[in-house]
Parts: C-alpha cells; structure tokens; sequence
C-alpha cells in the first residue's frame, strides 16, 4: 500500500514528495520590500499574554534570519548577541531592517537565541550565545550542492 504524506496546517494541506522544501520560522519581517512584521496574526504576539511577546520580539537577542532579493539571491544572516562590547543582538524590528539594507526584498526570521549559529564548510563563522558555546539543536538549514 503506497501512503501519501501530506502536512496539515490551519487552511491547507500540502503534499510532500521529491522536492517539497518546509521552513519553519516566524513572524515574517519584510514582504515586498517593506518592514511588516505580522506577530499577532503569525501568533508571535497574545494579547492575554504580552510578555512573550516583549521577551521574544522586542528584547535584543541573538537571531537567525532568512531572506530573498528582488534577483532571487538567498541571504541567510545570523546576528550575534548577548555579549556587550561585541554583539548585543536585535529585536524584530532591527532585525527587519538589517535584512532590508542588505537588499532583502521578503525576510523570515528563524530560530535564535543560543541556537544561533552559522557554520561555513565546517568552520563556524558566529559567536554563539551559549556559555559552553555551540548548542546541539534539532534543526538546521542546509544549503548543498546539487
């Protein structure tokens, strides 16, 4: 029997097969080239609970961020931060800015925090948050060659 995976989400399904790329992140931070951070319809901010929102979205942390240029190029950015005289980190608005003065035309954020990190053949090229440095996490974004 041949079984047809599918990803179920709030207003879809979405069939997975050859091909099918997921990303999962959020709130989006640019669309078509302006600043447009949607929290509360992504669900990043809950009016009964405001505090998440303050410590998530507008406190400085470390951050991971995806974008697209209007060429199509990928930026894949990573901000550092908890560490005073080098990097204090961003919040979602200086985020979005960021992505938008390195041309990014759509931008997402990603994971952040002490997962932060960017590794360039096998070489890290970011300061991880962490005490103890690199944190072992259960997801990545990996770009390979065809």
């Amino acid at each position: 029997m041949k079984v047809k995976k599918k990803v179920i989400t709030e207003d879809s399904t979405l069939p997975i097969g050859k091909g099918t790329n997921i990303i999962n992140g959020g709130p989006r931070l640019l669309q078509n080239g302006k600043i447009e951070i949607p929290s509360t319809a992504e669900g990043f901010h809950q009016p009964n609970y405001p505090e998440f929102f303050y410590q998530f979205g507008l406190k400085r942390h470390p951050r991971t961020v995806a974008g697209i240029k209007a060429d199509g190029s990928i930026l894949l950015v990573t901000i550092d931060g908890r560490k005073p005289g080098y990097s204090v980190g961003a919040n979602f608005n200086e985020s979005a800015q960021l992505m938008k003065s390195l041309g990014a035309v759509n931008a997402l954020n990603l994971d952040g925090g002490g997962s932060t990190t960017m590794t360039i053949y096998q070489k890290m090229v970011s300061s991880p948050s962490d005490a103890t440095g690199e944190r072992p996490v259960g997801d990545s974004l990996l770009l390979l060659p065809q």
